[in-house]
């Protein structure tokens, strides 16, 4: 467990990184991607069926940052990648075109990582994203991200991510996305 202490003088504010029972806890992390992600009610309807589906994948694990009144404010989930899954057979053309598709065997997928915004710029996303790929057994860890420089983007940089593919379409995305690619572990800054 991992404590980060909060602003001022309230308790509550403390944030302790752990493992989470992800599929347990489902609906809380959704409201968290929710207000991180600026996501509606349908998307997060179906985004709740997909991780209980991506739970039931061998070696799929989650990591929480909780407060101290046990509220979950963040969460990152990931899985050894496999190129039978759905988003690896999206991003492989992408990753291919640019000589880049042997990332998709021997890494850690993050899957999803995201941070109340009340508790972001406080290294709780770093933690939760380096905790989670130290313990992977795979050399290296792969992820996607909206492709535009954003914090988040900001973040994976700094941890010795690059960039693999831009410009990659999901279908029903609006907007394009970044495949990035770090060996682990990761920088430490």
């Amino acid at each position: 467990m991992l404590r980060f202490p909060g602003h001022g003088h309230r308790q509550s504010d403390d944030v302790v990184i752990g493992p989470l029972d992800l599929a347990a806890r489902v609906d809380e992390a959704l409201a968290v991607q929710a207000l991180a992600f600026g996501l509606g009610a349908d998307e997060i309807a179906v985004r709740r069926q997909i991780v209980l589906r991506h739970l039931t994948y061998p070696g799929a694990r989650a990591l929480g940052a909780t407060t101290a009144d046990g509220r979950l404010v963040g969460f990152v989930y990931g899985m050894p990648n496999d190129r039978a899954h759905w988003w690896s057979t999206v991003v492989e053309p992408y990753l291919r075109a640019q000589g880049h598709d042997g990332w998709l065997d021997d890494s850690f997928v993050i899957t999803e990582l995201h941070v109340h915004p009340r508790f972001q710029n406080r290294g709780v996303g770093r933690t939760l994203i380096t905790a989670i790929t130290d313990t992977a057994a795979e050399p290296r860890s792969i992820l996607s991200a909206i492709d535009f420089d954003s914090p988040a983007r900001g973040l994976y940089r700094s941890l010795g991510y690059e960039d693999l593919a831009r410009r990659v379409l999901f279908p029903s995305a609006p907007k394009p996305y970044a495949v990035m690619g770090a060996p682990l572990p990761l920088r430490h800054p």
